[in-house]
């Protein structure tokens, strides 16, 4: 469906009124089934329009944007936290976790890296607490 915004040639008269499409438009016109309502004038064409904005969308989409900075915000001060407070293994975190799980290897600091859902899994099964935490790239540089 698409909304015209329609006047009379004779009467200067401004209405609006629905097409199943645009191309339906041209055909009622070329037919001479478009008439004003006032003045029963078959000289009716297209107004000025200007495309609709549905301010609904847009509010919905600004909260959602602030939503989503709000949490990116609280992810970074949560990455600032662990980068200042725990020892990065990279690649090798379900080994270090493993070493220090069983083998009662104590560090001075905690530890964070990357692990797959595989291992991830595997740690749990054995009793291991390994988390995953969502991880924000630094974009400002």
């Amino acid at each position: 469906m698409i909304r015209y915004s329609l006047i009379c040639k004779d009467c200067d008269l401004k209405f609006e009124s629905w097409f199943a499409s645009s191309k339906e438009y041209e055909k009622l016109k070329k037919k001479k089934l478009l008439n004003c309502y006032n003045c029963n004038s078959l000289n009716v064409d297209k107004g000025l329009m200007a495309p609709s904005i549905n301010r609904k969308i847009y509010d919905t989409t600004e909260k959602e944007l602030k939503k989503y900075k709000k949490i990116k915000k609280t992810i970074t001060e949560y990455q600032n936290f662990i980068k200042k407070n725990l020892e990065y293994v990279g690649k090798n975190f379900a080994y270090e976790a493993r070493s220090i799980h069983y083998n009662n290897k104590k560090k001075e600091k905690g530890i964070y890296g990357t692990v797959s859902k595989k291992d991830l899994k595997e740690l749990t099964d054995e009793g291991i607490d390994a988390q995953i935490m969502p991880w924000v790239k630094d974009s400002s540089n």
